[in-house]
């Protein structure tokens, strides 16, 4: 008890190393924890609440929004294309163009963050997204893992906008079954229209 009383630090520690000697105990420096670590063990530690193709649910197929997306790349340009279906069948659908360079499957990760995000917002609570990226989708669903940190980003806001919905499943088609995203999308990185 003396040791905790006393206001001098330097005379206190030393009480408690001798204290405490007799205990074997070692002070060791934890070494510092990079970034990249710190991310990738959240990525992989995180529960996911995405639902599987082949779960079976009590929920009716009618009763869900359906959402295509599809996302390119290249040389100069991106873009995504969006196509969101509500429970009565009306339609939005959006081409959008980005003013950054990212890879496909950075673009294709950016068509689905777009596409849940605006489902977010107009309060959908269930909700199956359809995509023609196997990485994407799988990456989604944890059957691959991510090894490339801009990726990792990238998964890490998809899981985060999944929680926000009651169901949240997601699809790989084939690419002819997402024509209409795909239409979008090639509005989306078009050349642009000369103005009269």
């Amino acid at each position: 008890m003396q040791v905790l009383q006393k206001s001098d630090t330097s005379g206190r520690l030393v009480k408690w190393s001798v204290e405490l000697g007799e205990y074997n105990i070692r002070y060791e420096l934890r070494p510092a924890i990079k970034a990249q670590v710190l991310a990738n063990f959240l990525i992989e530690c995180t529960p996911v609440k995405v639902k599987i193709k082949d779960i079976k649910e009590d929920v009716p197929e009618q009763s869900f929004w359906v959402l295509y997306v599809d996302g390119s790349s290249s040389f100069n340009k991106s873009g995504t294309g969006l196509v969101l279906i509500s429970l009565d069948g009306w339609t939005l659908q959006y081409a959008l163009r980005f003013h950054l360079k990212v890879t496909n499957n950075e673009a294709e990760y950016e068509a689905v963050i777009k596409g849940l995000t605006l489902a977010k917002y107009l309060e959908v609570q269930r909700i199956r997204v359809f995509n023609d990226s196997q990485l994407v989708i799988n990456q989604i669903k944890g059957e691959y893992k991510v090894r490339d940190e801009g990726m990792a980003k990238y998964l890490t806001k998809v899981r985060s906008l999944v929680f926000t919905f009651q169901y949240c499943y997601f699809f790989r088609i084939p690419r002819e079954n997402n024509c209409r995203a795909d239409v979008l999308l090639m509005v989306a990185v078009a050349k642009d229209i000369p103005q009269m």
